[in-house]
């Protein structure tokens, strides 16, 4: 049985030679261009709502957690 190859020689090599920072925005967009290719999308409101029901998370604070999940995302 092949098995399909996830990541070539050169993409190991470059992030056997990364630090935790960017190997954590590799990884982040990686698993972005798996769900991009699976048709799985983030609606940022629908996340925004749901945070806002949790207890203990004001506007102010929520505004905070949106801005770094958007960061994360590159959404401007």
């Amino acid at each position: 049985m092949g098995r399909k190859e996830i990541i070539d020689r050169d993409t190991y090599r470059k992030i056997k030679k990364m630090n935790r920072e960017e190997l954590t925005k590799f990884i982040l967009q990686y698993g972005d261009e798996l769900l991009g290719e699976q048709g799985k999308t983030i609606d940022l409101q629908a996340l925004e709502a749901e945070l806002s029901k949790i207890k203990g998370i004001g506007g102010k604070r929520l505004e905070e957690i949106m801005t770094v999940v958007e960061k994360f995302l590159d959404v401007e």
